[in-house]
């Protein structure tokens, strides 16, 4: 029988694998299949930057704490305004922000009072000093003012009582000033998440060591370290583990002891994935080991004892797109943090992007304004999935959806700016 072709297995040079995961249906699956982690700690809120808040919060005071000037002038009644021409007031005194004027005013009176200022009985309306005519102990004013105007309300800002910050948030600086202004010195926030990683592969060294040939610097170790650094999170980085069966056992079941989540580079390829796979059997359970996406095709999810695994590819910028398209927002549903969803915008492209139909494609772009100030995206060169300059020239991915069969110039793509990744 003559032979012209012979039977060969889906690869990561293919762009339809059908034993694949849709993006979407695989990031679905991680995030049904997890919950937030539960114990919480009390810490000053200096402390809480960047964390997760495990209670609602709620505010015991009014903000601002009583009616006062929200500019420099004069504080007035309405009933005292001019509704056309000119009217003089006599001033009985000043109130200061952080002292009150000690009185009333009455009709045809009029207080000077400084931003901040609470407003004194009788008062309802701030003339600003740019609208006075200052002749001594009295004041002209126009009819250019409105009752009530120029006046912040007792608890305009934040009433006693409201909720100001939800179960889930992640808090930023301007959170915490919130909850200082309302007098809240600690708060309770969701325990750091644990988390586990090492690398796989004989021919990997650490910086530091030397290289023989065939060996290569371990940069995933790194990037893993930054990403979870920046996120957050607590980890032990477990190092190199060699392509040796009872090594990698250990490493899991050691790894696995002592963190929420096990995340691993390298070793879950094909001609790896059926070693790494029996031993994931025999201590956890894999719930998939395919994504329909370039680069980062032989993606891993599933259990290891108690902790969750991800098994992430080999090569460098597989590492990077692999996290933040699926363990990020893991980790984040584990942190307790409310449903997250990274900015994508529709910008146009300025490029020519390669592409075959069968996979999303996370290619690498440069997000910039073009002469006219319009925001556009370009590639950044070369989208190996070995080329970890594209990531480190690169500030957004370019996402083109499975069915795309590539970009011309001046068409619009979508991005997702590394800014919203944290």
């Amino acid at each position: 029988m003559n032979q012209t072709s012979i039977s060969t297995d889906p690869s990561c040079m293919d762009d339809f694998d059908p034993n694949s995961l849709a993006v979407d249906t695989a990031m679905a699956r991680i995030l049904s299949a997890l919950q937030p982690v539960t114990e919480s700690e009390v810490v000053p809120i200096r402390a809480a930057l960047g964390r997760v808040l495990a209670n609602d919060v709620h505010s015991d005071i009014n903000v601002p704490g009583g009616t006062n000037s929200a500019m420099d002038g004069y504080a007035v009644s309405g009933s005292d305004l001019p509704a056309s021409g000119i009217r003089e007031l006599v001033v009985t005194g000043t109130a200061w922000a952080g002292r009150p004027f000690d009185g009333a005013v009455a009709p045809g009176q009029a207080v000077r009072i400084m931003t901040g200022g609470i407003l004194p009985p009788g008062s309802d309306t701030i003339v600003i000093q740019e609208r006075v005519e200052r002749l001594g102990d009295r004041i002209r004013i126009g009819a250019d003012t409105r009752p009530g105007e120029n006046v912040r309300r007792a608890g305009e800002d934040i009433a006693a009582g409201t909720r100001v910050l939800q179960a889930g948030t992640r808090l930023t600086p301007a959170d915490i000033g919130l909850l200082a202004s309302l007098g809240i010195g600690t708060i309770d926030i969701k325990r750091r998440i644990r988390v586990a990683f090492f690398s796989t592969g004989d021919e990997l060294r650490s910086v530091g060591e030397s290289l023989r040939p065939g060996d290569v610097y371990d940069s995933n170790r790194y990037t893993l370290h930054g990403m979870l650094t920046r996120l957050g999170a607590e980890f032990m980085d477990l190092g190199v583990v060699r392509d040796d069966r009872s090594a990698l056992e250990a490493a899991f079941v050691h790894a696995a002891a002592g963190a929420d989540v096990v995340i691993t580079s390298g070793g879950v390829s094909v001609g790896e994935a059926d070693f790494v796979k029996e031993i994931l059997l025999k201590t956890g359970q894999v719930e998939f080991w395919k994504v329909a996406m370039k680069p980062g095709r032989p993606l891993a999810f599933g259990r290891i004892q108690n902790a969750w695994f991800f098994g992430l590819p080999g090569n460098p910028v597989s590492v990077m797109v692999t996290f933040y398209e699926f363990v990020q927002p893991a980790l984040r549903r584990l942190m307790g943090e409310s449903q997250h969803t990274a900015l994508r915008l529709k910008v146009p492209c300025i490029s020519r992007l390669k592409k075959r139909p069968g996979r999303v494609e996370f290619q690498r772009g440069i997000l910039e304004r073009d002469a006219d100030g319009q925001m556009v995206v370009r590639k950044t060169g070369a989208q190996g999935s070995g080329i970890l300059s594209s990531m480190a020239q690169a500030n957004c991915f370019i996402i083109l959806p499975m069915e795309s069969t590539g970009v011309e110039p001046g068409a619009d793509v979508e991005v997702e700016p590394f800014f919203g990744l944290v």
